[in-house]
């Protein structure tokens, strides 16, 4: 608590020597913030960063209870709660499995390999199949990987980010699976306490000034 105090200290009087806590959900913590952190800790390195990688059903309630002080992950939940969207960007889900599930795949007969139960993308994923009235074999693996690899290796189709799987897709040890409505539009949001720490506004501030990050500022 000691340490926390004296960071938080040390951001209002100098936001170059604060801390920024952040909590990302999987595929944004293994893919999407690395770049991020890295350009940022470059440009700021006198800034603590401190993240951690969790489900969906553990990102939005950390920042509820402000133990974190941005949150990084899919669309808010729906209920309000005091809190600001500060940066979106784009992030398309697809349907991805090995090459020779390409010709007559059928979503019905196919083995579904799914993420934790607290994932958002599982629930997308159970979404989808229940919009396309399907009720195929499914199979948990639990992490982002373990799905990636367990597709790769021929033992399922996937819902994922193709962010995710952009380095399969390139290789050729994945392909994408085409479905009605797929693929799905789910822009990533940086979230932020109403009243944020002058080191979380610097990272925010950041963020939207690379083009290359691939943020921009939500409509209002």
């Amino acid at each position: 608590m000691h340490t926390e105090a004296t960071l938080a200290a040390l951001a209002e009087a100098d936001p170059e020597h604060g801390a920024v806590r952040i909590a990302a959900v999987t595929t944004a913590g293994e893919f999407l913030i690395p770049d991020l952190l890295a350009s940022f800790r470059a440009k700021h390195p006198g800034v603590v960063l401190r993240v951690e990688v969790a489900p969906r059903g553990r990102v939005w309630p950390m920042l509820v209870r402000h133990e974190v002080d941005l949150a990084i992950a899919g669309r808010p939940p729906e209920e309000q709660f005091p809190a600001r969207v500060r940066a979106v960007a784009p992030n398309q889900l697809v349907v991805v499995g090995p090459p020779d599930e390409r010709a007559g795949f059928d979503p019905a007969r196919a083995t579904w390999l799914l993420r934790e139960p607290e994932s958002g993308m599982r629930a997308t994923c159970a979404a989808l199949l229940e919009r396309l009235d399907v009720t195929p074999q499914q199979m948990t693996l639990g992490s982002n990987g373990a799905v990636i690899a367990a597709a790769a290796a021929g033992l399922g189709v996937t819902l994922v980010s193709r962010l995710a799987v952009r380095r399969e897709l390139d290789a050729g040890t994945l392909v994408e699976l085409e479905l009605p409505g797929v693929p799905l539009d789910r822009p990533w949001h940086v979230v932020s306490q109403p009243d944020p720490t002058p080191s979380t506004r610097l990272l925010v501030e950041h963020l939207l000034a690379v083009p290359e990050l691939g943020w921009r500022e939500p409509r209002r």
